[in-house]
């Protein structure tokens, strides 16, 4: 499968799709051209330009800006990247990254991987490679892309969220990817702890209470006023929206911020970490 293929399995990349290939193959149609004449034009094979229009393929930005000089769209379709890029990524990626832009608070506990947010593009590869059964190349670029695009919202934008991270030391220690793909994950927490919308803190292992014992979990609290919690376990991923069942989350993520390390003591952690052989 194509990487240009993923992310059509649900109904709102279908509908998007199906919109930026009608328009495609109009201004196709309108200018004259074959497939085959067009895709000579683009730079880009006949069997490529039936794929896009068909469906079955999405289109990339290049494919698009190369559309729009070609067919003398005059930005209209380069217009449509924005829409495209959405689409590429799955749709659980897709609702994460919505919720998250409604959020003026994102608190999360993890004690399995450091969260997406923070994590490196080379850890967050050897997170998604450690996966059974296994990604397929495309579905593992296509997976460390979405996240990725996630990031945005840490150090893009002028009105950003505040952000509380609670990681639990194990996952400061599990080498995934090996020593250097660690180190540079390491410095890249020291790196984001510094920033004035982010507090990073450990939870040692020493701590003898720990009130995130069943699992990592997320409070958002959104623009409107309303609290919202998620969490991810094997095979499942969800919001959670019942005030009771939020307001048991709420006062979780309380309790663990209380007993892990303060921010401050969390980077100096951290900075042994990185000083140990």
């Amino acid at each position: 499968m194509s990487g240009w293929e993923a992310g059509l399995d649900d109904e709102e990349a279908g509908a998007v799709m199906r919109t930026v290939t009608r328009q495609l193959k109009l201004w196709r149609e309108a200018a004259g051209l074959t497939q085959a004449e067009f895709g000579a034009a683009i730079k880009y094979g006949e069997e490529t330009v039936s794929c896009v229009e068909r469906g079955r393929r999405i289109p990339r930005p290049e494919y698009l800006d190369a559309a729009d000089e070609v067919l003398g769209a005059g930005g209209k379709i380069s217009a449509m990247k924005k829409d495209v890029a959405e689409v590429r990524y799955p749709k659980k990626v897709r609702d994460v990254k919505r919720l998250e832009a409604e959020a003026v608070e994102i608190c999360s506990y993890s004690n399995s991987v450091i969260d997406g947010l923070l994590q490196t593009e080379a850890y967050a590869r050897a997170v998604f490679s450690s996966r059974r059964p296994p990604f397929s190349e495309e579905e593992l670029e296509q997976q460390v892309a979405a996240r990725t695009a996630r990031q945005e919202i840490i150090s893009g934008g002028t009105s950003l969220p505040v952000f509380s991270f609670v990681q639990c030391e194990s996952t400061l220690r599990r080498p995934y990817g090996g020593r250097m793909v660690m180190r540079e994950q390491l410095e890249r927490l020291l790196q984001l702890g510094k920033l004035r919308s982010v507090d990073i803190q450990v939870m040692p292992l020493g701590r003898e209470g720990n009130a995130g014992v069943d699992g990592p979990f997320r409070v958002l609290r959104l623009k409107d006023g309303t609290t919202v919690g998620s969490n991810e376990v094997q095979l499942t991923s969800r919001a959670i929206v019942d005030p009771k069942l939020v307001q048991i989350l709420e006062i979780r993520y309380g309790t663990i911020r209380s007993q892990a390390l303060t921010p401050e003591e969390s980077l100096a952690f951290i900075e042994r970490m990185l000083g140990e052989p």
